[in-house]
């Protein structure tokens, strides 16, 4: 096995702080399991990589029991298509997060062509990685130290007409909190249909409907608005 690029092929037992910046860059773990991974494979840098790719898994295994309900929603469109894709994290913090927002942005990309099935987009191969969606959330949430989870995903698309999107309280284009797709089927003017389908999924995000038509609302929630207004 030829060593790893930038990595000497063993080390005193004396951990340095450059040799944990190393294996840091290497791998993207914690500095905590950087110090511990050289002790661990008694100096062995290869072995204290591959060491700590493991804790991934691991790591990840630990934390799924964890709530995940913050996070960021992802948009991208492709001509007449659009795709919106929620990926889950435990804090609010970690939508600031670089590789967070990075990976949500990679993954809505994917979702173009997942046709809003969201085991099918998990199951993608993850851009540059050689593993999957699933696989690179995992090795995320070793990184980052918190839960993640790809929840779901959409697909909209029209044959003839316009699909806009709208993102509210946007970190980056394409990256937010809520997220509207917006398609309309018509041979009509393309410009005065863009326009209409912005106005009309920022007036969703504000107004969040329940429904696009009346007989798509559920009979009890109907009743129910029913008499508040009566």
């Amino acid at each position: 096995m030829r060593p790893r690029e930038g990595l000497p092929r063993s080390v005193p037992m004396e951990i340095t702080a450059a040799l944990v910046k190393q294996l840091r860059d290497a791998t993207g773990v914690g500095m905590m399991d950087c110090k511990k991974a050289p002790a661990e494979t008694n100096g062995d840098m290869e072995a204290a990589v591959d060491w700590l790719r493991t804790r991934g898994p691991a790591k990840a295994a630990k934390k799924a029991d964890r709530v995940a309900a913050e996070g960021l929603v992802g948009v991208a469109t492709n001509g007449t298509t659009a795709a919106a894709v929620e990926v889950n994290s435990e804090t609010d913090f970690v939508a600031l997060n670089q590789q967070f927002q990075s990976i949500v942005s990679n993954v809505a990309k994917l979702a173009l062509d997942a046709d809003g099935d969201v085991v099918k987009l998990g199951e993608m191969p993850f851009p540059g990685s050689g593993h999957s969606v699933s696989a690179e959330l995992t090795e995320a949430i070793a990184k980052i130290g918190e839960n993640m989870n790809l929840r779901r995903t959409q697909t909209v698309s029209v044959n003839d007409g316009v699909v806009e999107s709208y993102v509210h309280n946007a970190v980056k284009p394409g990256l937010g909190k809520i997220a509207i797709l917006v398609a309309l089927e018509s041979t009509g003017d393309k410009a005065a249909l863009s326009s209409l389908g912005k106005q009309l999924a920022m007036h969703i995000a504000a107004a969040q409907p329940q429904a696009i038509a009346p007989e798509e609302l559920d009979r009890g929630c109907g009743r129910s608005r029913a008499r508040h207004h009566s």
